[in-house]
């Protein structure tokens, strides 16, 4: 089978139990009418039950059950083939959700410990250092309420018999007993039933027989393939022989019920639960608080969260069988192309990468069952080198990658390109007025009334943070490995761990990119890499002017290998660098997206995934280089603009970003809001709710969200669900792990007020007022980035619902059910008007509130993407110099030329007017050179106008002269 084509354009769907696998199919063909080539379906492999998103995979060789049946999912690719449409699905290689019984290998590693067939499946410390010794070989699960004992005595715990197997409850989970440990409960019964029966009874002898088989099975350490076989083979005959009796035996039901009421002892008798403790402690796991996480956990997470366990992806038995399932269903031809998420939790990404091309190839050709890393040397064409789209070697994929300002993508990934929040903080930069950065400053931190303060200042300190409450774990494990290496080498051992892992953190929160690539097995690091790792030491010794300098230095030579001279410690080093890699990143995710953007509010459309809110917009030059790399460099990526991560739609950052271009007035009004506001202010615990950072968030959110149909109930109960999750995360008055719910309620009750009419309209009316001006402003801010998106190089992506305006917050705003059937009924009532394109033009630009402007300009230029691929997906690409508020490139390929044109900054374009930006009132007599011979004709896709560019130019009045944005198709 051929490799698939990459898309010409995708649209996110977000699958859960109230989305289905039947309801895309009746989606598809809208999607196909809007253009859209590849639906990019979320995870839908089996996941937590009841899960909203499906990253929390609880078994990839399976569907997920609650999106429909296999039949429902054949039906869905069908339709997807009839209308010759591919799918783009997610896949998560990092972590498995563990909170979900469905997780069979999870439940084995906890019912045998060491001794699982599954033991060498998750990335777990079996040893850990520092630990007491009778917590070694044990697994610590912090999924208690309470501290254990409470939660014991309490009576929250018990033994729970089911098909021929014991589990202890806790609410609605269970945690398998190991087999060996049976004879703790079924001695007892054994005893009674031979005072009862005799014990020449048959029932009594087959019981004793189950206990003799019990007491031979293998014991829970490591054990060889062929004990681990045996004990899993054995253990499972001992529960068929459990399930037989029981079902067969009256007695032995009534005897066991009763045996276990002992044992699960009686709430006020704390010595009842004795029985049950001893059990417990006799398990491979220890059920711990869920705060003993930050501290003690031992099995690698996904960021801070314990019901999500890191795999050992770099293992190939792990990698087959994660992926069998994908493989089969790439080789029947139902996927056409990945998006790996997080690939910064995996070992070694770039070995990920070349297994998974190996493996797609392999199934294509028929071949889904071989999973070998192929040597360096055989991917010659799917590497750096030979990145072209047009290769046949390549399967499409994409990545989660966050990329830092300047960092770029790895050559040596054998992947299409990232996800596109790189591109998304490029392009929102456009709409930011970079000339009055200062006028900002000034507003915000008088504001505050502190002093100014730089986002990279702030965002270290935050990352200190984490470090120290809810990823302290990790930093203490990485403490323990370089005490280790120290120890080894007599000119260091004088390093104490604390000042390790001191040392550790501070370079971690110093380090400027999620992660460095080191190759874990080799120990070689990039120049890129290397530099990176300088760069935080350098760092982390300019704020720490009282450590010892070396300190820091032989952590940064331990990463890079340097001085390198006891051989017998280059493993651990190697260890030690593998393991700093995986956890640098969740420190960045936790420390900058998830608190130090919910703390630094001077401008919110630039907190977003990826961005740099110290970098107060981007040039049209920044905008075009960016361009012409991905022409060049990664033709295939994914443009994106609102995502399911994204902390606000790509229309509420294209509301706030006006906000930039009315300094004054944003001034004016915060001075007006905090006189009208102020005496709503609860006091709480000695000082006043919302603070006044709080309060300015507030403020912009408001505007950014504002529904076009007015303020209802259904907006306040948003915007107090997204300020209560800003505190949490902030994590200065409150937060997850210690909430303050004292001082939450207080800002909602703050939030509340003002947003109710007969107590705030004098705020309500105030806000109004410049709320119309930024919704003005911010639909023609959004037209323009819908246009140049849909003309960059790469590949369109649309999320779920944005091809009309949509005002969303941050998760689960963003993930609220979208009404398709408006949607459908708008491009409808577009394409039967289409004849006439001025007349259409003309009628969406009058009506531009009800959204269908912008879903006539995605669908115009999603089937051109889907019509002429060439002229996106590896065509040239040539910036457009004139107006500095107007961002213009030309595309051409195969004859053809497209030529993009959209203001940027409309409202000081405009000058604050209140006007539509089109028409020589607004554009003058200014002049845009475009490419081509004179005399060039230009066809506007959205108006249908020909324009003819008579000496190689185009006069800006007449292409803005009917409508606000421009694609002019030259043949």
């Amino acid at each position: 089978m051929k490799v698939p084509p990459p898309p010409a354009a995708t649209y996110r769907l977000q699958f859960h139990a109230g989305f289905t696998f039947e309801d895309a199919r009746r989606l598809l063909p809208y999607l196909h009418s809007l253009g859209i080539s590849h639906i990019y379906a979320s995870p839908y492999l089996r996941a937590r039950s009841g899960s909203m998103h499906g990253y929390d995979v609880a078994d990839p060789s399976s569907l997920n059950p609650e999106l429909g049946s296999t039949e429902d999912y054949e039906r869905m690719c069908g339709e997807l083939a009839r209308l010759d449409m591919g799918q783009l699905v997610d896949v998560v290689p990092n972590h498995m959700g563990i909170g979900d019984p469905g997780n069979y290998r999870w439940v084995d590693v906890l019912e045998n410990g060491q001794a699982s067939i599954y033991a060498n499946f998750f990335d777990i410390n079996w040893r850990p250092e520092g630990s007491q010794p009778q917590a070694q070989l044990k697994l610590v699960v912090p999924m208690l309420g309470d501290q254990y004992g409470k939660v014991l005595e309490n009576g929250e715990l018990s033994v729970d018999y089911a098909n021929g197997a014991f589990a202890i409850l806790y609410y609605d989970r269970r945690f398998p007993v190991a087999p060996d440990t049976y004879p703790r409960l079924l001695d007892g019964v054994l005893q009674r039933l031979e005072e009862e029966l005799g014990h020449r009874h048959d029932q009594v002898q087959e019981l004793a027989s189950i206990l003799t088989a019990i007491r031979h099975l293998p014991p829970r350490r490591m054990l060889d393939t062929e004990g681990m076989e045996e004990r899993n083979r054995e253990k499972e005959i001992v529960k068929r022989r459990i399930d037989a009796l029981y079902t067969a035996s009256e007695q032995f039901r009534d005897v066991l019920a009763g045996e276990l009421r002992l044992v699960n002892g009686h709430t006020g008798e704390p010595s009842s639960f004795d029985r049950l403790d001893v059990l417990l402690d006799d398990q491979s796991y220890r059920l711990a608080f869920w705060r003993v996480a930050a501290e003690e956990i031992n099995y690698r997470r996904f960021f801070d969260i314990s019901e999500l366990a890191a795999v050992r992806m770099e293992d190939p038995a792990v990698f087959a069988d994660t992926h069998r399932l994908l493989m089969r269903l790439i080789g029947e031809g139902k996927i056409q192309g990945l998006r790996i998420d997080h690939p910064d939790g995996l070992r070694d990404p770039a070995a990920y990468f070349r297994q998974l091309q190996e493996s797609c190839l392999l199934s294509l050709n028929g071949d889904g069952g071989s999973f070998v890393v192929p040597p360096q040397d055989d991917m010659r064409l799917l590497t750096g080198k030979d990145r072209s789209v047009d290769s046949d070697e390549k399967f499409y994929v994409v990545v989660e990658k966050i990329l830092e300002t300047n960092e770029r993508l790895r050559t040596d990934w054998v992947v299409n390109g990232t996800t596109g929040y790189d591109y998304l903080n490029v392009l929102n930069g456009l709409f930011v007025a970079r000339a009055n950065e200062q006028f900002f400053n000034t507003i915000y931190f008088r504001f505050l009334r502190q002093g100014a303060q730089r986002f990279k200042d702030l965002a270290n300190s935050t990352k200190k943070m984490v470090m120290l409450i809810s990823l302290a774990s990790e930093v203490n494990e990485l403490g323990y490995l370089l005490r280790d290496i120290a120890s080894s080498d007599r000119r260091h051992r004088d390093f104490t761990l604390n000042s390790l892992t001191f040392a550790i953190r501070e370079v971690i929160a110093a380090l400027n990119i999620y992660r460095t690539y080191t190759e874990p097995e080799t120990g070689r690091a990039s120049n890129e890499d290397s530099v990176a790792i300088d760069q935080a030491v350098a760092e982390a010794k300019r704020r720490n002017p009282r450590t010892d300098p070396s300190i820091f230095d032989f952590v940064g030579d331990t990463l890079l290998l340097r001085d390198d001279t006891n051989a017998a410690s280059r493993e651990d080093r190697l260890k030690f660098i593998a393991r700093f890699q995986q956890t640098t990143g969740p420190v960045m995710a936790k420390g900058t997206e998830d608190t130090a953007f919910y703390q630094y509010n001077r401008l919110i459309s630039l907190n977003e995934v990826g961005g740099d809110p110290d970098a107060f917009g981007r040039s049209l030059s920044a905008f075009h280089r960016h361009n012409l790399e991905r022409a060049r460099d990664w033709p295939a990526a994914l443009l994106a603009s609102s995502t399911h991560d994204t902390k606000r739609s790509e229309d509420v950052r294209a509301r706030i970003n006006v906000i930039s271009e009315l300094p004054r007035e944003w001034r004016a009004a915060l001075t007006r809001w905090t006189r009208l506001n102020g005496r709503k202010k609860p006091t709480v615990q000695g000082r006043v709710a919302p603070d006044r950072n709080e309060e300015y968030l507030l403020y912009q959110t408001l505007l950014g969200a504002w529904p076009l149909g007015g303020l209802d109930n259904s907006f306040v109960a948003r915007v107090c669900e997204f300020m209560l999750k800003a505190l949490k995360e902030a994590k200065v008055h409150t937060s997850w792990i210690t909430p303050n719910t004292e001082y939450e309620e207080a800002v909602l009750q703050f939030t509340r007020t003002i947003l109710e009419v007969k107590e705030s309209s004098a705020f309500l009316d105030d806000l109004s007022q410049l709320q119309k001006q930024v919704s003005w402003f911010g639909i023609f801010n959004s037209l323009s980035q819908t246009v140049l998106k849909l003309g960059s190089p790469g590949v369109a992506d649309v999320y779920q619902g944005n091809e009309l305006w949509d005002f969303s917050l941050v998760d689960p705003d963003n993930r609220r059910p979208v009404d398709f059937a408006i949607r459908e009924g708008a491009l409808r009532w577009i394409v039967e008007h289409s004849e006439d394109r001025l007349k259409l033009a003309r009628k969406l630009l009058d009506a531009r509130e009800d959204g269908r402007i912008k879903l006539y300009v995605s669908q115009r230029l999603l089937c051109l993407r889907r019509e002429r691929p060439h002229l996106f997906v590896g065509a040239s690409y040539a910036p457009i110099r004139g107006n500095q508020q107007v961002a213009a490139f030309a595309r051409a390929a195969e004859g053809q030329t497209l030529l993009i044109a959209a203001p940027v900054q409309i409202a000081s374009q405009m000058r604050g007017a209140l006007s539509v930006p089109i028409g020589a009132d607004v554009w003058r007599t200014e002049q845009l050179a475009v490419p081509g011979e004179p005399g060039r004709v230009y066809r506007d896709l959205f108006t249908g106008r020909d324009l003819i560019a008579e000496r190689g130019t185009l006069e800006l009045a007449e292409v803005f002269g009917e409508f606000p944005v421009a694609a002019l198709l030259s043949e």
